[in-house]
């Protein structure tokens, strides 16, 4: 398995585009939003960053680095976002895997933490993410917020 930046791979961003919209685009937002994410990901050294989980030439997964993920909180930053790991390619690690991609990344760019949302619970805590408490989604749906610790001394990922 390898992970890069899908600018090194840009055959796979229409594939990228359908997953994170089918997967995150319930509240009507379009596949066009989803693409010009994609698209606008595809600069190197620059914020928003898509990674890409490949074997071979299969593609089994993504994850982002963006500037702002939760509209109601755009006092954080940066964020890990979008992480989708395809339904053949689960259970493998692979989710970890790309959440320490974009850690490792992120502390390369000289970031000192991680946030993200998520609807679920007990799933990311074990990857060392600090639950913050509760947040707003666009337009009114509950969301769980975490926080990641990117310095030396702090954050261990328990899995």
């Amino acid at each position: 398995m390898t992970i890069l930046p899908l600018y090194d791979r840009p055959q796979y961003a229409g594939q990228v585009t359908d997953w994170l919209w089918h997967a995150f685009g319930g509240d009507g937002l379009s596949r066009a939003f989803f693409a010009s994410i994609i698209d606008h990901s595809q600069r190197p050294g620059a914020l928003p960053l898509t990674f890409i989980a490949v074997e071979g030439d299969k593609l089994s997964g993504t994850v982002g680095l963006w500037r702002c993920d939760l509209i109601s909180r755009q006092d954080l930053w940066p964020w890990m976002a979008a992480l989708y790991v395809a339904p053949e390619a689960r259970g493998r690690g692979l989710a970890g895997q790309l959440q320490r991609h974009v850690m490792s990344c992120a502390a390369q760019l000289g970031y000192t933490e991680l946030h993200l949302y998520s609807a679920c619970r007990d799933f990311y805590e074990r990857f060392g993410w600090q639950y913050l408490g509760d947040a707003l989604d666009y337009p009114d749906t509950t969301v769980h917020l975490y926080r990641y610790d990117l310095t030396s001394s702090a954050g261990a990922i328990t899995e």
